[in-house]
């Protein structure tokens, strides 16, 4: 959450100090580019985050209806389709960093692979996370706290 926070601050000054060059006729060309990374990798780890704390790729609505083994079915094939999706952005998104170093930014000349790690990274956070989930659940059950503490 704290790396999520400092992506989406720095995308925030970065965009002011973007404009404020751009006002006074000297423009930060980098900045740009500065901004365009904060901003993704700021998308692709509040998406791990967000699955971390099942805020994220979750029918949830469907899933509280449910009880017992019904819901532990739903829960499992709910995360194991989660897995195979976090799974082939770590495979692709690999594929795509190694692509990724034929073509450059401008004017860093930054290879566009440095854009592309956020996908694979992403992808293996959201793997762990939904293992994590998977082992819990399977251990504990896989009501959260609000619902177990609601009279039935």
């Amino acid at each position: 959450m704290v790396l999520c926070g400092v992506a989406i601050t720095g995308f925030s000054i970065s965009v002011m100090c973007d404009v404020v060059t751009r006002m006074i006729g000297r423009p930060w060309l980098w900045l740009q580019e500065v901004t365009m990374t904060f901003f993704i990798y700021g998308v692709f780890i509040g998406a791990a985050a967000a699955t971390r704390r099942n805020d994220h790729l979750y029918l949830a609505a469907l899933a509280e209806s449910m009880t017992g083994g019904t819901r532990l079915a739903f829960e499992t094939f709910n995360r194991l389709v989660m897995l195979a999706v976090a799974m082939a952005m770590v495979y692709y998104g690999y594929l795509n960093v190694l692509d990724g170093f034929k073509s450059l930014r401008m004017p860093s000349m930054t290879p566009l692979a440095s854009l592309y790690a956020a996908i694979p990274m992403c992808g293996a956070l959201v793997a762990l996370f939904i293992v994590e989930q998977l082992v819990n659940g399977w251990k504990n059950g896989f009501a959260h706290p609000q619902e177990q503490r609601m009279p039935a």
